[in-house]
This record gives structure tokens, sequence and C-alpha cells, in this order.
């Protein structure tokens, strides 16, 4: 995730990528590198233009699967552009979901993972599936909602934050949003593991989550 230092989570455009920088990027890269699968939610994937994914150029070396791409829905309705590579993305939906992401990506590509009521998503359920299709180092790239619900559902080992030293102002939201019916983990203590520094002053943290 990124942000500014008065916590803005996207820039005036809406995306995040009118705040990053060649350091955030450079970092940003070796970490789909080193993932198995990318698991971003559907709405962040609609508004930052995700496609489909490939291992970034240069650093193949670094794993020798496919990068899987994984949407998050609750409704199914999987984001066209992210249909465009070499293979579908996964879809992890509910119940209310499954059959529309089926029809966009294939039954074999839908994550069936309900948390008991008609449109939700149990996102442990979600890890567990991706695990057992041998995808088990899992980067999530958010949304804010996403990221959220990973952090009270306990999912989150590692979260790694660039800050980038702009001002925003008012208007964008944080990298953590309030999730709809769970404590996000408000008070939760990280530890630092890696704290870097780019050259135009940008900030690159990878936090311990305990």
């Amino acid at each position: 995730m990124i942000a500014t230092v008065d916590g803005a989570a996207w820039g005036p455009d809406g995306r995040s990528a009118s705040i990053n920088d060649p350091a955030d990027w450079r970092v940003f890269r070796v970490l789909r590198a080193l993932a198995d699968v990318v698991l971003v939610g559907a709405g962040t994937a609609r508004q930052e233009g995700y496609t489909g994914l490939s291992r970034p150029r240069g650093l193949e070396r670094l794993a020798t699967a496919p990068l899987e791409l994984a949407i998050v829905t609750r409704s199914g309705q999987v984001p066209w552009a992210t249909l465009d590579g070499p293979r579908p993305p996964l879809v992890v939906t509910g119940r209310a979901g499954a059959q529309e992401a089926g029809a966009a990506v294939g039954e074999d590509r839908v994550l069936e993972c309900p948390d008991g009521t008609e449109d939700g998503v149990d996102l442990r359920a979600a890890r567990e599936a991706l695990t057992a299709r041998g995808l088990a180092r899992v980067l999530c790239e958010g949304g804010p909602g996403l990221l959220a619900d990973m952090l009270a559902a306990d999912l989150v080992d590692e979260l790694c934050v660039t800050t980038s030293p702009m001002l925003a102002g008012p208007g964008p939201g944080r990298i953590v949003a309030a999730p709809r019916d769970r404590e996000p983990g408000a008070g939760r203590e990280l530890r630092l593991g890696h704290l870097l520094s780019g050259p135009s002053g940008t900030l690159l943290a990878r936090w311990e989550v305990g």
C-alpha cells in the first residue's frame, strides 16, 4: 500500500499511481515477482485499471510458476480488463456471485467461499482455497476495504507501506477503510522489519503484524 504524508491512499485522479515514484515501483515489482497470487478487490481492480498479470519483466527468475490474479467480488462481477491476459483471473466470491463469476471465467476459476450470509465472502476460507491450489504466497494489493477485512480476519502477516513525500489535502481515504461489520484491529501493535529511504525522500517500510 502507498500513502502520502497526510495519509491519503490516492491522488487527485483517484488512483494510487499518481502518488508513487520509481522507488515504490521497484519494490512493487519485486513483491509481485515473489508472490504466487495477487489478491485485489474488484472495485480497486476497476479503478486502478488492472489487466491480466504476468511476472514483472526482468524478474522472472525469482519464481517458476505463472503469477495468478484473484479478484474478490461479492456480486460476482469481474472487471472486463482483467480477462485480457494469458488466463482469466481466479474469482473469490460468495453464493450470490458464483454463477455470474463462473459465466465470466469458467467454473474451475471460481472460489466460492460463503460466510453464511447471502453475498458475503469468507476470506479465511478463500486463503485456504488458494493454498490448496499451491498459491501460498498471497500479495494483497487492496483496496482499503479488502485490507480492512483481511486485518479483521487476522490474515495479514506483513504490511508493506510506502510513504510518499507529498501532501494530498482533504478528500482521499486512508489505506485501511472501515469494514462492514468487524473491527479492523485498531490498536494492534506492529514491528518494523525494514525501513528504506528512496532518493526523493520516499520511505518504504515493511511491518510485521503480530
